[in-house]
């Protein structure tokens, strides 16, 4: 059976995810509060955004922006995009 969730970035039921995406209280709420879609849709997000920006992981203020990022991507919020960017139709 197919777990769903309300997902706050599009605001209907829709497909969980299997697990949460990483430990924690976050990594819960996350996985409570967000689809399996918006999730696979932020992390292809977040790798344009790591390339294109040349995003330095080591560090904490660019983990901290990205975190960030996270937070308003998935609640369906302005977000960062690269130069350019144009979403899929």
């Amino acid at each position: 059976m197919v777990r769903k969730v309300f997902c706050r970035k599009y605001q209907e039921d829709l497909e969980g995810m299997s697990s949460p995406p990483y430990p924690g209280e976050k990594g819960e709420h996350i996985f409570n509060n967000v689809s399996k879609r918006a999730w696979e849709e932020w992390l292809e997000h977040q790798k344009m955004l790591i390339n294109e920006g040349q995003i330095n992981l080591a560090d904490r203020e660019s983990r901290k922006w990205l975190n960030e990022q996270m937070d308003l991507f998935l609640s369906g919020e302005e977000y960062a995009k690269p130069a350019g960017f144009k979403p899929k139709e």
